[in-house]
């Protein structure tokens, strides 16, 4: 358990220096597909920065797109 918490953690900084790196903000498909992270770690990953209170994220038509607060 402590592995995939590991895990989940290295996904979240991924996505917090890739938003980091791009002007604070990406839409979220492209963020996955640039940051190649396997399975569900994108998705696990952003729900640890929401729940951290570090990112808003919005829709925008069929799209979503993540920002850094």
């Amino acid at each position: 358990m402590q592995e995939l918490q590991e895990q989940i953690g290295l996904s979240a900084g991924q996505i917090y220096d890739y938003l980091s790196n791009n002007n604070g903000s990406a839409t979220f498909s492209k963020m996955k597909k640039d940051l190649d992270l396997k399975g569900n770690f994108a998705d696990l990953g952003l729900g640890w920065l929401s729940r951290e209170d570090k990112v808003i994220i919005t829709k925008k038509g069929v799209s979503y797109n993540v920002s850094l607060k």
